[in-house]
């Protein structure tokens, strides 16, 4: 499978991205766990304009990397592994199962506990560290692999936006909501109308994030309508669309989400850390993330190609689809974000992050081992 420029664009700054991600979250829980703890927790916490330096973060430049995800989505709905239906189907299916069973294991500890509110954090994959972790590999690594993972991850991440928008918003306040809609429609029309002047979307896409903000809705949805607003065209070099995906990979790849990954890392680790292992949630996270993502995946792909409604490509196999389903258990960025909405407890809150970071570590670890065997035969 020859890949696109942009596509190997990506793959390279997502795999890079990886290893930072990695970098600045060993880094966060040294200094978390040292002197220095104080000073450290002070920078997040320190007020800009009414609001912590941490919410900007989480609210703010985030909104940016849902723009990119939105812009990846579009176009792998338009033009790339989701274009053609038939092609779709295996990602698709896995996603879903990637998000269904996480989910189920996630409820069967936490039903009926305070905490089954957490049931979205085992559901997405972080693209950055599950492509950096399918980049060690080496050679073993067919191109169609790379894009499987990929177009599953950007589908588990739509998922995880949904679920954010219909289950995270406590309170909702209609006007604000309303107006934010209103700019995302009167976007639409300036689409239809083909104005490709990218300042007017974007100087647009800050006032709808304002009063989203302020409407109850997650703020960061904001960035996944503002990349179906913007016209997308045929796709090319030459469109606003691609120009401005591509400029988002570096600066989201090196600096927002490592930023991200620093203030929300910042975990103090007790001397009791493994009583927190029988904890419901802690349960619910680790093996939904390393169990129930790779059976999930499996089990409806598998299902989708033994009914013959899609098919593997010739360069893959079913060992190889286990191995990239135990990479989409790595969870982090999105499982962090969502353990934040799902949760009110600074305890639980700190206590899930670091059950996220054990069940990603697990899983990455369980998928790079898969792929260092020797491969195993289509069965199908």
């Amino acid at each position: 499978m020859k890949l696109t420029k942009l596509f190997t664009s990506f793959f390279e700054s997502e795999k890079a991205g990886g290893l930072i991600l990695l970098i600045c979250t060993a880094f966060s829980l040294l200094i978390s766990n040292s002197s220095f703890s104080e000073s450290y927790f002070a920078i997040w916490h320190h007020p800009i304009a009414n609001h912590s330096f941490e919410h900007w973060i989480n609210d703010g430049l985030m909104a940016i990397f849902f723009l990119m995800i939105g812009l990846e989505l579009e176009r792998e709905v338009y033009i790339g592994e989701l274009s053609k239906l038939k092609e779709a189907i295996l990602p698709i299916s896995g996603a879903l199962g990637g998000m269904i069973f996480p989910a189920l294991i996630f409820l069967l500890f936490n039903f009926g506990t305070e905490t089954q509110s957490g049931i979205g954090i085992p559901m997405a994959t972080d693209i950055a560290f599950a492509l950096g972790v399918l980049s060690l590999v080496g050679k073993n690594v067919p191109n169609s692999l790379k894009v499987f993972l990929t177009a599953l991850a950007v589908i588990d991440d739509l998922g995880a936006i949904i679920v954010i928008a219909l289950f995270y918003t406590k309170t909702l306040y209609f006007v604000n909501l309303i107006i934010s809609l209103s700019i995302f429609a009167g976007l639409l029309v300036l689409n239809r109308m083909k104005v490709n002047n990218l300042w007017i979307y974007l100087l647009a896409g800050v006032f709808m994030w304002y009063f989203m903000l302020n409407s109850g809705v997650h703020a960061t949805i904001t960035g996944v309508l503002l990349a179906f607003a913007i016209p997308f065209q045929d796709g090319s070099e030459n469109t606003i669309s691609y120009k401005l995906e591509q400029f988002l990979h570096k600066p989201v790849a090196f600096f927002i989400l490592p930023l991200f990954a620093l203030c929300n890392t910042a975990i103090v680790i007790g001397s009791d850390w493994l009583h927190n292992f029988s904890k419901e949630y802690s349960l619910g996270i680790i093996f939904g993330l390393v169990i129930g993502k790779p059976l999930g995946i499996v089990l409806f792909t598998f299902l989708m190609v033994k009914l013959r409604i899609t098919q593997l490509p010739e360069d893959l196999n079913w060992k190889k689809i286990i191995g990239v389903g135990f990479l989409a258990g790595i969870g982090f960025t999105m499982s962090i974000f969502i353990t934040l909405l799902a949760f009110d407890n600074v305890t639980v809150i700190n206590n899930a992050k670091f059950m996220i970071l054990v069940a990603s570590l697990l899983s990455g670890i369980i998928g790079f081992l898969s792929f260092k065997v020797k491969n195993g035969s289509k069965i199908v």
